[in-house]
C-alpha cells in the first residue's frame, strides 16, 4: 500500500473516512511540492547567495556559490535515487539568476528570474481559476489519481480546487507586490533577506489553505482502479466467451 492509498477495513466509520482522507490528501500535498525537502532546497541557493553577499559584496563569487550547491543538491538525489525534479528546477532558477546577474552587474537580478517566474505563477492560478480549469487541480490530479475526472464528474473537487488556485494566486500576487518595489529602491542585501525570509511562509500557507479545501471536498475518483476493473471486467467477458465457444467435449 502506498502513502495515497486508503486503508481498507472490514468497518469503518465516518470520523476514519474523514481522518484517511485527510492523510490521503496531506500524502498528495506533500508528494507534489516536495515536502520538507523541497523547501530546504528551495531556500539553500538564495540564501547561500544573500548571506556571501553580505559579507564580501562580491556577484561573482556569491552566484558561483548559489549554483555550485544546486548542483551539490541535484548530484545527493541522484545518489540517492530520489525524485530530481525539484531539485532540477531549483538549478534552472538558479542557473537563470546566475545568467541575469553577470549580464547586468546587478547582484539583485539574480532574483529577478524567479520574482518574474513567480508573477507568471500567480497570474496562471487565477486565470485558469477564471477559465473553470484551475491549475492546482491541474497539479495535483494525476497525484490523486483522478487525473481530470474532477472537471465533470465531481463538482465538489472541482470548487475546491478553483478555490486552492485562487488562494495561491492572491497569496503570490501579494508576494509580488512586496518584492517588485523593493527590487526598485531597497539596496541588494535588504532586498535579499527580505526575499529569503519570503521563500517558506507564503508557501506553506497555499499549501494548508489547499489542504484546507481539499479535506473537506468529496474523495477523489481513482479512474486508474477504475481503468483497471474495466480490464479485468473485459478479459472475465474474453474468457466467458472463450468457453462458450469453445465447451469441453
Amino acid at each position: 500500500m502506498t502513502s495515497l492509498d486508503k486503508p481498507t477495513a472490514a468497518q469503518s466509520t465516518p470520523d476514519q473516512d474523514t481522518q484517511a482522507d485527510k492523510a490521503v490528501t496531506e500524502a498528495a500535498l506533500f508528494e507534489a511540492f516536495g515536502g520538507v525537502r523541497g523547501m530546504v532546497e528551495t531556500v539553500v541557493p538564495g540564501l547561500l547567495f544573500v548571506t556571501i553577499f553580505t559579507v564580501n559584496k562580491n556577484l561573482h563569487v556569491s552566484a558561483i556559490a548559489a549554483l555550485a550547491v544546486s548542483l551539490v543538491l541535484v548530484a545527493v538525489r541522484l545518489i540517492r535515487r530520489d525524485t530530481v525534479k525539484h531539485a532540477f528546477s531549483g538549478v534552472f532558477g538558479v542557473a537563470f539568476g546566475v545568467v541575469f546577474a553577470m549580464m547586468t552587474g546587478n547582484a539583485k537580478d539574480f532574483y529577478l528570474p524567479g520574482m518574474l517566474y513567480t508573477l507568471g505563477l500567480a497570474l496562471a492560478y487565477i486565470i485558469t481559476a477564471l477559465a473553470g480549469v484551475p491549475l492546482i487541480g491541474l497539479i495535483l490530479g494525476p497525484v490523486f489519481k483522478e487525473n481530470l475526472s474532477w472537471r465533470t464528474r465531481n463538482p465538489g473537487r472541482k470548487k475546491a480546487y478553483t478555490k486552492a488556485s485562487w488562494a495561491w494566486g492572491l497569496i503570490l500576487l501579494g508576494k509580488c507586490a512586496i518584492l517588485f518595489p523593493m527590487y526598485w529602491w531597497a539596496d541588494t542585501t535588504k532586498f535579499g533577506w527580505v526575499l529569503v525570509a519570503l521563500k517558506i511562509p507564503p508557501f506553506l500557507l497555499a499549501v494548508y489553505l489547499t489542504w484546507v479545501f481539499l479535506a473537506k471536498a468529496p474523495a477523489p475518483i481513482d479512474v486508474f482502479a477504475e481503468m483497471e476493473a474495466e480490464e479485468r471486467a473485459e478479459k472475465e467477458r474474453k474468457a466467458a466467451a472463450a468457453a462458450q465457444s469453445h465447451p469441453e467435449a
